[in-house]
């Protein structure tokens, strides 16, 4: 079994979870985020006052698939959150040990 957590951008996050619909998923969690990365150091207006942005909103999709179905799952998630941009996300597989999952 083995974790994909995709950290997306937050307005692609419908698409993903409705692609992420059509496979088979044993569990998962979705959660709001703060992201750094390449898109470092923006500098933003509130109230008149400038402010530093270098942490930008994410959503952060993990879910639980066997391994034999992750590829198609990574190619899902990837179809789905791609907007051709610089912070488009990221997405990360760790490995899970089955017997300590209770489904």
């Amino acid at each position: 079994m083995l974790q994909v957590i995709a950290t997306i951008k937050p307005f692609r996050a419908r698409a993903v979870l409705a692609a992420l619909e059509e496979h088979e998923i044993l569990g998962g969690t979705v959660r709001e985020v703060m992201g750094y990365g390449r898109q470092k150091n923006r500098l933003r207006r509130y109230l008149g006052s400038e402010y530093s942005a270098s942490y930008l909103p994410k959503v952060e999709v993990a879910v639980y698939v066997r391994e034999e179905v992750a590829p198609q799952v990574i190619r899902a998630i990837v179809t789905a959150a791609r907007t051709g941009r610089m912070g488009d996300g990221k997405i990360i597989v760790v490995p899970c040990l089955d017997e300590f999952a209770a489904w």
